[in-house]
């Protein structure tokens, strides 16, 4: 029962740093409105937490292998706090897009100390499962609670709600740290791989912006071209130094084993697909059948509690039917959820249309959550779980921001031009084609299921 209560603090963890990618979607309207952005500047509240988030990750990860995962879970926990009152209190666009790109920061600190420090505390097997799962219920559920929480706090609050409800989360979770999480010692031994961390988190940084603006600027723009063909250029550089470091920042060695992988593809596609699903729901409930923003989060459990019932039973499948048939079952009931939820949309639809293919999904999303991350994790030396760590979550929100830029456009086809009714029409069958797609890439899926070995090894 003792390793309850930490587990709790990391769960609390992993779902901040999930649900502030969702929170701000269904209070977008208000900011815009309240705050001053443009139309067109608005994507840059939520894309000014993903580059950081994702560009960071890698470096986060292994700090908290040499530096000690505790600290670096407080410094995280700090950043947010900082960040969230700052968001707050921000009367501009600039000082919000600003609060969101050092949350974003707090984010890649976060994530992979939560998620290294859940692995470290509990042996591979039973016991470790059993914490994964705890981990990826708050994990896999955040997206989907917050849109549900950010609806009902825009609602009854206002925008500045879904920034100000991190604060006292944050001063909670710093504070129960030095109460609950063991102390990490003296700092590992070994040198700090400083040009792989420039290459790294500046090559991933440039990837993440180049996707997230590539619908919206065109993808032939300059704005676009240059920091992808800089960013492709720095990875291969980083690549390079990784391979010649003798303390790497990413140990190449991890990504022979299979287990690893085979994740890594996982949740790629994951990334690709299923990760994107709440984006496009929340347009559909606002845009399509007019919910404010207290009804859209509202909407949002049904999913959520499809997300927690997917978790739970994963947990209880892989001892059965090992990682390799949990995974595979979690992609066939992903893929049917979301086609079914495809063919829900409707422009006279009601949420009850809509409630199998949304719980479907989730189930299939968190069945998916836990099964890769401890995929992730298996066979990994514990001094190296903080760079695998960070490996998965940056792999995760890479394939995300890809996935969002391909379905954005596959959404936004034959969406221009019409109006009233017409346009409404239009949205639902550019929403259609955007879950169809979803459904596809995440087929593939299949193909990384069937690359995990069948043996588990035991860690050393």
């Amino acid at each position: 029962m003792r390793s309850m209560i930490p587990l709790f603090l990391l769960g609390l963890g992993s779902m901040i740093t999930a649900l502030d990618f969702t929170i701000v979607y269904v209070a977008l309207p208000e900011i815009g409105r309240e705050v001053g952005f443009a139309s067109s500047d608005l994507q840059w509240v939520v894309s000014a937490y993903a580059v950081p988030f994702g560009g960071f990750l890698l470096l986060g990860g292994r700090l908290s292998d040499l530096l000690g995962r505790r600290r670096m879970f407080v410094l995280g926990m700090i950043l947010y706090g900082v960040a969230s009152l700052l968001g707050g209190l921000a009367g501009a666009p600039g000082a919000l897009v600003g609060a969101r790109a050092l949350q974003g920061l707090g984010g890649a600190v976060l994530m992979p100390a939560t998620l290294s420090l859940v692995v470290t505390m509990f042996e591979e097997g039973r016991a470790r499962n059993r914490a994964m799962t705890v981990w990826a219920v708050c994990g896999a559920s955040g997206m989907s609670v917050g849109a549900l929480l950010g609806g009902v706090l825009t609602g009854a609050f206002g925008w500045e709600a879904v920034f100000f409800v991190n604060v006292p989360l944050a001063v909670v979770a710093v504070v129960a740290a030095f109460g609950v999480l063991a102390p990490d010692g003296e700092r590992r031994a070994g040198g700090f791989d400083l040009p792989g961390a420039l290459t790294g988190t500046a090559g991933v940084t440039g990837l993440v912006f180049a996707i997230s603006r590539g619908a919206e600027w065109g993808w032939g723009s300059a704005g676009v071209l240059v920091p992808l063909v800089a960013a492709v250029g720095l990875l291969v550089a980083f690549v390079v130094i990784e391979a010649r470091s003798r303390s790497p920042l990413m140990p190449l060695r991890l990504l022979a084993n299979r287990h690893t992988s085979a994740a890594a593809g996982a949740i790629l596609l994951y990334g690709m697909s299923m990760q994107c699903v709440p984006y496009f729901l929340t347009l559909h409930f606002q845009d399509v059948l007019g919910y404010d923003a207290m009804q859209s989060g509202l909407a949002f459990l049904g999913p959520t509690l499809g997300i927690a019932l997917g978790n739970l039973v994963g947990e209880r499948l892989i001892p059965r039917i090992g990682l390799r048939g949990t995974l595979l079952l979690s992609v066939l009931v992903g893929v049917a959820g979301t086609g079914v939820l495809a063919f829900g949309l409707s422009v006279d639809g009601t949420y009850l249309g809509l409630l199998v293919g949304a719980v479907g999904f989730g189930v299939g999303s968190g069945l998916s959550f836990t099964t890769m991350f401890i995929l992730a994790s298996t066979g990994v030396a514990a001094h190296e779980q903080g760079a695998v760590s960070g490996l998965s979550s940056t792999v995760l929100q890479a394939g995300s921001g890809v996935g969002l830029a391909v379905l954005v456009a596959v959404a936004g086809r034959g969406g221009e031009g019409p109006a009233g009714e017409a346009l409404r029409v239009a949205t639902v069958e550019g929403l259609r084609g955007a879950f169809l797609a979803a459904a596809g890439i995440a087929v593939v899926g299949v193909l990384a299921g069937l690359a995990i070995p069948r043996k588990v090894p035991v860690s050393r």
